[in-house]
């Protein structure tokens, strides 16, 4: 079918250039179009064109499309001449020339689908295992093993960070091994449980497969045992661009270097192509992201320690990896667990507004800046880009969940949808009582603007309690209230 309305489209083009060029009548082409459109499709199904380009080589669907439009110029060249309504060639073979081109652009297009979303690196399996302990005894190293372990670290950084990790890492202990290879196979050849602290000098930007390096060092390690790894932040590649270039062109370098390095690398169409071309290297790695995917890989941060434009993270094992999935791309667009009525689970559309693998440590964030505000966000959280402020200030972050308003997960007013971790610091009386109803868009704490967790939950056991009395009633009033406030004390998304 596509194929006909592309015959159909091709045709039109080519008789409207002839009635433009020669000024003669057309109606008489019609009939030879339609002949070749069929013959078109008889000879590309018996060249095999229409198997599914899930089944097929790019060339060997490009190799059929050249051979049909080939047969069908010479079966004009040589019948046309013959036939007695004076039928131009010419005009034939450009159509067909024309349908080819168009549907070359189908077959690559077709074919790039398949190779942007297609990972022939299956997903990586997680070994499970029960309590694992250091398998050997804690030595000191002879000076020669000592002086050896110096002239490797200071191959690759400085002799301040070499004392950094002499002192933090204890680099001068047997049960403390570095590596330095971008290579994560290196990792393999570690025996289980040999080591119970691994220091990974390899600069994260430019290790290839940091979540399967990390799982496989997740494996190596004994229960609690200590991983160093380092990377050059995001923060600091910034800052130097921004410092060498001149003002206005510093930021248009930036953001050209940006959609490159973060954008480009996270869209579904592009991720592929772009990590086959650099191989991972020179990656731009936010603090979220790499904390986040220590935490997926079953990590916990204990420390961090910048050094110049390097930050060093101290971490121990925790747990088991999360299930690995196969191709992890951070869109703009995100689905969000939350808890709605009778405590179901639904997925909620947002625009992203953090860094990469925020969502892991969400608990890291709120225990390190004390604690959550009542909008369920960190103080000063730091996994909020620059970008994600402003949507938030706007609203614009919100626009995406009238998709799920559309699908009646929510109502139009009512209490916002709570995250589980939220959710779980209410009282059991308030929980009971949120999830006898669909949460809403509008909560009802823009009216009253609350600013402690009591503040909050009285809010919302006072909306609960009218709605649940005089449901209809209780949200146009809110609704009005809301608004009201929006337009006359400016009430913002936090």
């Amino acid at each position: 079918m596509i194929d006909f309305a592309i015959w159909a489209i091709a045709a039109a083009m080519c008789l409207v250039w002839r009635v433009v060029a020669s000024k003669s009548g057309v109606g008489v082409y019609w009939g030879l179009f339609g002949i070749l459109a069929v013959l078109w499709v008889l000879i590309g199904w018996a060249l095999q064109l229409y198997r599914s380009y899930k089944d097929t080589w790019f060339w060997q669907s490009l190799l059929s499309l050249v051979a049909d439009a080939g047969i069908l110029i010479g079966l004009c060249w040589w019948i046309l001449p013959l036939l007695p309504w004076g039928l131009s060639p010419r005009v034939a073979q450009w159509t067909i020339l024309l349908v080819g081109a168009i549907e070359t652009v189908v077959v690559v297009l077709e074919h790039y689908w398949k190779y942007a979303t297609n990972m022939t690196v299956p997903a990586m399996q997680i070994e499970q295992r029960t309590d694992a302990h250091v398998t050997r005894k804690q030595g000191d190293r002879s000076a020669k093993s000592l002086e050896s372990v110096r002239q490797s670290v200071l191959s690759v950084t400085t002799e301040e960070d070499y004392q950094m990790l002499l002192e933090k890492a204890h680099l001068d202990k047997t049960l403390t091994k570095a590596v330095c290879d971008r290579n994560r196979f290196a990792f393999l050849q570690i025996p289980d449980y040999q080591y119970d602290t691994l220091v990974d000098l390899t600069l994260l930007n430019d290790a290839k497969g940091i979540n399967r390096r990390f799982c496989i060092v997740n494996q190596k390690l004994p229960d609690e045992g200590k991983y160093v790894c380092c990377y050059r932040p995001q923060e600091y590649i910034k800052s130097k661009i921004l410092a060498k270039y001149p003002p206005v062109l510093n930021w248009i370098v930036y953001s050209l270097y940006f959609f490159q390095k973060r954008v480009v690398p996270r869209l579904l169409l592009t991720s592929r192509l772009y990590y086959d071309v650099t191989k991972g290297r020179k990656r731009m790695l936010s603090k979220t992201e790499v904390l986040g995917r220590l935490y997926y890989c079953g990590f916990q941060v204990d420390e961090i320690v910048p050094m110049g434009h390097i930050e060093y993270v101290y971490a121990h094992r925790h747990s088991q990896p999360y299930p690995q999935e196969q191709f992890k791309v951070y869109g703009p667009l995100i689905k969000l667990p939350r808890v709605c009525k009778n405590k179901e689970i639904r997925y909620f559309y947002k625009m992203r507004t953090m860094h990469p693998y925020a969502e892991y440590i969400q608990q890291y964030v709120f225990d390190s800046r004390g604690g959550m505000d009542i909008a369920d966000k960190s103080n000063d959280d730091w996994r909020i880009t620059s970008w994600g402020r402003f949507m938030r200030k706007y609203w614009l972050d919100e626009l995406p969940m009238l998709i799920n308003w559309l699908k009646r997960d929510v109502k139009l007013v009512g209490v916002r949808p709570l995250s589980r971790t939220m959710f779980d610091t209410y009282p059991e009386w308030l929980q009971e009582k949120r999830t006898k109803t669909k949460p809403g868009l509008i909560p009802p704490f823009y009216i009253d603007h609350p600013k402690t967790f009591e503040e909050l939950f009285a809010s919302e056991d006072t909306y609960l309690t009218e709605y649940l009395a005089h449901p209809f009633r209780t949200d146009v009033k809110y609704f009005f209230l809301t608004m009201r406030s929006i337009l006359t004390r400016k009430t913002h998304s936090a």
